[in-house]
């Protein structure tokens, strides 16, 4: 008793100490905990932490979504007994704010699961949503109900989105209506629409959000990459790609984009860390076409921590591969206290400030530029960023103050706010938002799938046969997301004199590369099956007809020791339908095709040697290929053993059964490529099974996939029955035909114009 006496005179000491700012106390868990949920601190109990309420999906935390660990150890805002925290279910905006028609059923307040149905008055039509249902996210399903009538008007009624009012009931060109959010809703959208000559509105549809609201990755995704290809546009190539298009830079010649990632305290290190992962495959995804923006990439608090500088891309001091490497390696470390958004703003302003007196002012014109912003707007020094985004809006507008010359530039400049954090202060971020085509704010809950949001953006149809493009991370442990990381993957059913299964590549909408002995002399094409997938999902496709290297002859050096020889083991298999790209079935690159060539950012007229000495430069280099195993395949590493590697690598050959010569250049030609033993670190490259043959062994190459072999044969039979992924022995070497040596072969038939298929275009050299 006498202790716990002590313990408390002791307690309210240090309490009446920090109330006098004489010493700095950490914060207590009294009256923290919430009802129904949980909650996650970033220091502890101490001073700084930022204490973040979590709830389950449909519900949030009330009254308050954080709280902040002040230096005088007490929570801001204060806990309170009579106001505990809970978790409270989401509610949707007031529905009932429909003109000319009824809602039902008529409530005073409408809640997660809650469906609503929509009727027009008579002589009214309905455009929109019948009936709709209340989501976790706080949002309405479908569109809004609007219940109109033939007026004549040059613009349709606009309606009002739930939780609005709107001002202006006249239509005609010119005419502008004005919405507000009612209670305590926020506006996100365009506030005032004017009714053009063509006939529609001005501006994007508002909204109106509850604190609780956010947009999903779905929303993000469309919203986003509709606002986005205004600046990565297609247009038809000057190359002749496949499908005779890819992404390029519509009209200027110049894209500039600057991205900022908030990491003050008030954000949580694993948002940091989702941010800075969406923005890498950001910049992957669109290194992976045509497209070279110069990039501008910073992290602030109260300072700038610069990854790169936009000067340094225009001048072509910086490689893209360079800057991904310091963004997957920037760390927070210890962060400032201070948030200063307006001082990322004004970085961007002065690198602009730069470039325009550089390129001068007619040069300048053509330059566009996409500001991307991840922050929950909590700045408490700097001031307001507004005054310096009108001097950039004034900037790349060139002054034009009336909006018919604005109209004309207003193009050129994109600012998107990626609202993230517990708790973000919109009426401060929303009106920094500028451009046209789009959403330009989004409220993210959980940003953990933005990165599957920006590799969704720019999957567009028309860029989808271009060869190589692969999602380079799996999202889910499933066969769809596999599928969307090896598009390329084909298996190949024999049912012929000998059934045997192979796996092969998709190497055009026509055609799937796999390896010669997986047919028997005599096998009929209508005994082979081909399973792939389209965008309809797993399918049989039939074959018209295959056809084998014509220099394959498994007997050809049984009378020099070599029971079965495997050189120019290649074949290629006519599909009777063409395959429909989609991002689950698209082709793999193959060496010496200008589509290589347009992936690997060789400029001018490249060669084949230039592909070669590019993708095969190391005495030891990376390669990959698959193995069947759950759920679809599993990628197996291998290192080709080059140059003087080579001779002592296929020196194992002669261990093979089979193989009685004494020299092993007589089974393994100068078509094979070697794999298998040490590869040059503490584990044994992986071994080849029965099942992998055909296949491709492939290298990445930022986000495009080249196949430089074709699985053949190997020396010792290691796999078992239930795991493919074995590592090679001591002696045991895997041998893969080099694509580079067979393109007489692939030019004569993926070449070939005078055919009633698409052909590759294969480089002179």
């Amino acid at each position: 008793m006498g202790s716990s006496v002590s313990c408390s005179w002791l307690a309210a000491l240090l309490w009446l100490l920090c109330l006098g700012a004489e010493v700095e106390c950490n914060c207590t868990d009294s009256n923290i905990e919430m009802a129904g949920g949980e909650y996650t601190l970033t220091k502890n109990l101490e001073r700084g932490s930022l204490l973040v309420y979590n709830c389950p999906d449909g519900y949030y935390p009330y009254p308050t979504l954080t709280r902040v660990c002040q230096p005088s150890g007490t929570w801001r805002p204060a806990p309170k007994k009579f106001r505990p925290q809970r978790c409270k279910r989401v509610e949707c905006p007031d529905p009932n704010v429909m003109e000319n028609g009824n809602v039902s059923p008529p409530q005073e307040r409408y809640f997660v699961d809650n469906e609503t149905s929509y009727e027009c008055y008579s002589g009214y039509l309905m455009r929109g949503s019948t009936k709709r249902i209340c989501l976790p996210n706080g949002k309405w399903s479908g569109s809004t109900p609007i219940c109109s009538r033939d007026s004549g008007d040059v613009c349709a009624d606009p309606g009002v989105p739930p939780g609005a009012s709107r001002t202006g009931n006249m239509f005609g060109i010119d005419d502008k209506v004005t919405y507000t959010c009612n209670g305590n809703l926020f506006l996100v959208g365009t506030s005032e629409r004017k009714c053009q000559e063509n006939g529609q509105w001005t501006g994007t549809e508002p909204a109106c959000y509850y604190k609780h609201t956010y947009d999903t990755p779905r929303e993000v995704s469309e919203a986003f990459g509709s606002a986005i290809k205004d600046s990565l546009t297609t247009m038809e190539s000057l190359n002749d790609t496949q499908e005779g298009r890819k992404i390029r830079i519509s009209k200027s010649g110049t894209l500039n984009i600057y991205i900022a990632v908030d990491i003050s305290e008030s954000i949580e290190e694993k948002q940091f860390q989702q941010a800075r992962d969406a923005i890498i495959t950001l910049i992957k995804k669109i290194a992976s076409f045509t497209v070279s923006p110069n990039y501008e990439i910073i992290f602030f608090s109260s300072e700038i921590y610069e990854v790169v500088n936009i000067l340094d891309f225009i001048d072509a001091k910086v490689e893209l591969k360079k800057v991904i490497k310091d963004l997957e390696s920037f760390e927070i470390g210890d962060r400032n206290t201070g948030t200063d958004l307006n001082l990322a703003f004004t970085k961007f302003e002065g690198r602009m400030a730069f470039i325009k007196e550089q390129a001068g002012p007619e040069r300048f014109k053509e330059h566009r530029h996409v500001l991307i912003m991840f922050t929950d707007g909590a700045y408490n020094m700097g001031g307001s960023p507004k005054p310096t985004v009108e001097r950039i809006k004034n900037m790349v507008y060139m002054n034009h103050t009336t909006e018919k010359q604005t109209g004309s530039r207003d193009e050129f400049l994109d600012i998107y706010v990626f609202a993230i954090g517990a708790d973000i202060f919109d009426d401060d971020l929303h009106p920094l938002t500028v451009g046209t085509g789009g959403d330009h704010y989004f409220r993210m809950k959980d940003i953990k799938e933005l990165r599957k949001t920006f590799d969704e953006i720019i999957d567009e149809t028309e860029v989808v046969g271009l060869c190589g493009l692969h999602l380079d991370y799996e999202t889910t442990e499933d066969k769809v997301s596999r599928r969307k990381r090896y598009p390329w993957l084909a298996f190949i059913i024999n049912k012929g004199q000998k059934s045997k299964k192979c796996i092969g590549s998709l190497v055009s909408a026509d055609f799937v590369l796999t390896a010669a002995h997986c047919f028997t002399f005599g096998d009929l094409p209508e005994n082979i099956v081909i399973e792939i997938e389209d965008e309809t999902g797993a399918i049989e496709k039939k074959v018209k007809n295959y056809t084998l290297h014509p220099n394959y002859n498994i007997n050809s050096k049984v009378d020099q020791g070599v029971t079965e020889f495997y050189d120019y083991d290649v074949a290629l298999i006519q599909l009777a339908d063409p395959i429909k790209f989609s991002a689950k079935a698209r082709p793999i690159c193959i060496p010496c095709t200008q589509e290589t060539s347009d992936a690997l950012k060789l400029v001018g007229e490249s060669t084949c040697k230039q592909q070669e000495q590019l993708l095969l430069k190391n005495q030891r280099e990376r390669l990959n290929f698959l193995t069947r195993k759950s759920p679809l395949v599993a990628e197996k590493d291998v290192h080709a053993k080059l140059g003087e590697s080579r001779n002592i690598c296929i020196k194992k050959a002669l261990k093979a059964p089979g193989i009685n010569a004494t020299d092993p250049t007589v089974a393994v030609t100068d078509n094979f490529l070697c794999t298998g033993g040490h590869n040059g670190g503490e584990h044994r490259d992986h071994i080849a099974c029965t099942g992998d043959s055909g296949g491709a062994v492939f290298k990445n190459y930022e986000l495009r996939t080249v196949q430089i072999g074709v699985v053949s044969w190997g020396t010792h039979q290691l796999c078992g029955s239930t795991d493919g992924l074995v590592e090679s022995k001591a002696e045991s070497r895997d041998f893969h035909i080099n694509l580079f040596r067979m393109i007489p072969f692939l030019k004569s038939v993926l070449g070939d114009e005078n055919q009633d298929y698409a052909p590759l275009k294969f480089l002179k050299s």
